[in-house]
């Protein structure tokens, strides 16, 4: 394979003699020069001093176009230009440029002639004057030495250079072959042409084709023409320079996207790399990104030792640090925690000896979210010295390293996790919000596109707080329409996944798990995608059958995630939630308890976030009232609403309220209970979680029902209160129905049943309860709700 020279390399050498001749229309300059120059501008090597690419500083990685660009593409752009010279357009004077290199020597010649194009430097000019040389050419257009197309130029002639005559025989014969498909076209404009054109020497020496001679000379074209095969790739086309390239791009898209190498690509790539390319290392990088997707721990651990191995060995210490990075990520990844906190360490500790300061930045940045996601295991470790002591302190050093040294990802990064820390916190929303918009700022000026999909989760996280649920589910919409394009699969996924978890909170299951299943299958062969997703249908699978009633379902579902690897805090957490419900449901009170102060202990000892800490009280709070333990509910949930006001926490706000209204209602002060209740049912509904306000309709009705109790017996008053409790139950079914939740439908049936037994109509009582009879036997057998 050769190094760098292609016949596609050659033709674009043609291009940039033509550009130097001058036949070039001024209209036609840009589209030609962007052409051109799009194929031959160096690597963009991916600076190691951002933080969010430090991770791809040891394979720097670059979008190249098609490293072997078919003549098809070439005619096609060039065939709509008009040269200066009458009647020609630049595909004809491209073709005369190529095929006028009829012979091996002309080739040579070829190659000679390309530094006549490169404007020469002072010096050079006044030795040429000293020694009585003419100067260059000033009609034709001179190619600055340090412009893309110079040093294309000039790397081109000393890649010519180097080679030895049979590597420069078998370029020979790969131009031959490349070329070949244009001899009809050639013929068109050239009649003399014919089937040995290509070779001067055959014309002129009177030898034809089929001759024994030509046959010894251009032996591999006459069997590749026998066969009627064309010349692949690998054996010419292609050069070791352009699958570095591909392997490169390759790196960068999995390092962006998160994703595998699709099938069809690693067929070809495992073709160029079996045709004798030697680029071993970086084939062991791409392999060792694929095996981490696939969550292949032994083939990842051995292809990045020996990936490393090699460049250690080309490059002394220079990347020693990116291995032990890579190694970190890897081991964290596989939940060896312990190891990833020894080589985040010895990262942070040749980074610093080398000065690199991209991976010092990138490491202590992961050293950060790896603590906030794993307390546990940081909480013996002294963190990069004690940098990372304080967590405030440590942000505010990330900040000022990512300014000082302009790695913007890391500044986002950096930015969004400061707004996480408030919300977390419960400090002002207004900052937090503040820090999202300087985040996207960034994203927008300095182009940071892959942090886009970490703040439309964050604000719509902070929407859902603040009781906005249509704007959380609008933010993460517009983000699947109009970003998903360039985004990551990790954040797609996960956007997804937020999507789908506010459709079932309005109830809404079916669009839900449809929307889970638009995740294409292909990102499905990521093992930590995989895991993800599944850990979020489960979620939703199960949350559906508790609804329903089916606890044995619920029960199954519940033991095969918690026996999984966790995967986010926030879905440990739901988890939590769901498996409290079950028991609930169940009567283990007494295991409810104890899962709620287990919890609330690891959250208290991790200094966790604020609006987990209000749903376990509140949940407490409800615990307690149902065990008739009012009176200490009731002071648990009036806690846990002066934290949740004052952390703008408003979805937890409006539960919170439901339970003091709740015990409120069991100590017989039936009015202040439904004016509390009643003060937040607008802004309840704001929050779209169909349970939520199933289950606030259900405590106004309870204090509505109180009041009508206290009423007289057949007063107007009480009459009023049961028709609007009955109102009350009819909006609260819905919502119960909205949500599938079985036991809050049947227990509304109830009430309203006992509703108009109170107003004296035995009728629509008996009618109402014959529902709940029919709805029970029918969720009895479907659902496993079995009654009441």
């Amino acid at each position: 394979m050769p190094r760098f020279l292609t016949p596609s390399k050659v033709s674009l050498l043609a291009l940039v003699v033509l550009y130097t001749d001058g036949v070039l229309p001024t209209r036609a300059t840009v589209p030609f020069l962007n052409f051109l120059v799009k194929y031959i501008l160096p690597l963009d090597t991916t600076s190691s001093s951002d933080g969010g690419s430090a991770l791809a500083s040891a394979s720097p990685a670059s979008k190249p176009a098609s490293s072997v660009i078919p003549l098809a593409d070439f005619q096609k752009a060039l065939i709509v230009h008009q040269s200066i010279i009458p009647g020609r357009n630049m595909w004809d004077l491209f073709l005369k440029k190529l095929w006028e290199i009829n012979s091996l020597d002309a080739l040579f010649i070829y190659f000679e002639g390309l530094l006549a194009m490169i404007a020469k430097t002072r010096q050079e000019r006044e030795q040429d004057a000293e020694q009585g040389l003419p100067p260059q050419d000033t009609k034709k257009i001179l190619l600055s030495r340090t412009s893309p197309m110079g040093n294309f130029v000039r790397r081109s002639y000393l890649e010519f250079t180097r080679l030895q005559f049979h590597d420069v025989k078998a370029l020979w014969e790969s131009l031959v072959c490349f070329r070949n498909e244009t001899l009809v076209e050639w013929r068109k404009r050239n009649p003399t042409a014919g089937k040995t054109s290509f070779d001067a020497n055959l014309k002129e020496g009177g030898l034809k084709w089929e001759d024994e001679l030509t046959g010894i000379v251009y032996e591999r074209l006459k069997v590749i023409e026998e066969a009627k095969v064309e010349l692949e790739g690998p054996n010419g086309l292609v050069s070791t320079d352009d699958v570095e390239r591909l392997l490169e791009f390759q790196v960068e898209e999995m390092q962006k996207l998160g994703n595998r190498i699709p099938d069809d690509i690693r067929k070809q790539l495992r073709a160029m790399l079996e045709s004798g390319v030697t680029v071993p290392s970086l084939s062991q990088y791409v392999q060792f990104l694929d095996a981490w997707r696939a969550g292949d721990y032994p083939t990842s651990f051995e292809t990045l030792h020996r990936y490393f191995d090699y460049t250690m060995h080309n490059r002394d210490r220079t990347f020693y640090q990116y291995a032990l990075l890579n190694l970190a990520i890897l081991q964290a990844d596989f939940g060896c925690y312990s190891e990833a906190l020894a080589a985040m360490r010895e990262t942070i500790t040749t980074a610093r000896e080398n000065k690199d300061l991209g991976c010092l930045n990138f490491s202590l940045s992961w050293l950060y979210h790896f603590g906030k996601v794993h307390p546990d295991e940081v909480k013996n470790e002294d963190t990069n010295g004690g940098m990372m002591g304080i967590e405030r302190e440590g942000l505010a050093f990330l900040k000022a390293k990512a300014k000082e040294n302009g790695m913007w990802s890391l500044m986002a990064t950096s930015l969004l996790s400061e707004a996480k820390m408030i919300m977390s916190n419960g400090e002002n929303l207004s900052r937090a919000f503040e820090n999202i918009l300087q985040s996207s700022h960034l994203s927008v000026v300095k182009g940071v596109t892959n942090m886009i999909g970490a703040q439309v989760l964050l604000k719509s996280s902070l929407w859902s707080r603040l009781g906005v649920g249509p704007l959380a589910l609008d933010e993460c919409e517009i983000f699947l329409i109009c970003n998903a394009t360039n985004a990551s699969i990790d954040d797609i996924v996960k956007v997804t996944c937020r999507v789908a978890y506010l459709l079932a909170q309005k109830g809404r299951y079916d669009d839900a798990m449809a929307k889970l299943d638009e995740i294409d299958v292909e990102d499905m062969k990521n093992l930590r995608i995989y895991q993800y997703w599944t850990a979020f249908s489960g979620l939703l699978k199960l949350k559906r059958q508790l609804h329903r009633g089916n606890s044995d379902a619920a029960n199954e579902l519940l033991a095969q995630l918690l026996t999984a690897p966790p995967v986010d805090p926030d879905i440990s957490f739901e988890l939590v939630l769901l498996r409290y419900d079950l028991l609930i449901r169940r009567a283990d009170y007494s295991g409810a308890l104890d899962l709620l102060e287990e919890t609330f202990k690891k959250v208290e000892k991790d200094s966790g976030d604020i609006h987990h800490r209000t749903r376990l009280m509140t949940l407490k709070a409800q615990l307690l009232d149902r065990c008739g333990r009012t009176e200490k509910g009731w002071s648990i949930a009036v806690r846990a609403i002066g934290i949740a006001k004052r952390a703008k926490d408003l979805s937890a706000l409006y539960a919170a309220v439901g339970a003091v209204s709740k015990c409120l209602v069991e100590l017989k002060e039936f009015e202040a209970g439904w004016k509390l209740m009643d003060s937040v049912m607008p802004q309840v509904h704001e929050c779209a979680d169909a349970y939520l306000t199933g289950q606030s309709y259900a405590y106004l009705v309870e204090a509505t029902m109180g009041l009508a109790g206290a009423a007289s017996p057949g007063s107007i008053k009480r009459t009023e209160y049961i028709v609007k409790a009955q109102d009350l139950l009819d909006k609260a079914f819905t919502e119960f129905s909205h949500a599938e939740d079985i036991t809050g439908m049947l227990e509304t049936l109830v009430k309203k049943s006992t509703a108009y037994k109170m107003a004296g109509d035995m009728k629509l009582c008996n009618e109402y309860a014959t529902k709940f009879a029919d709805l029970d036997r029918r969720w009895g057998k479907e659902g496993g709700v079995g009654g009441l």
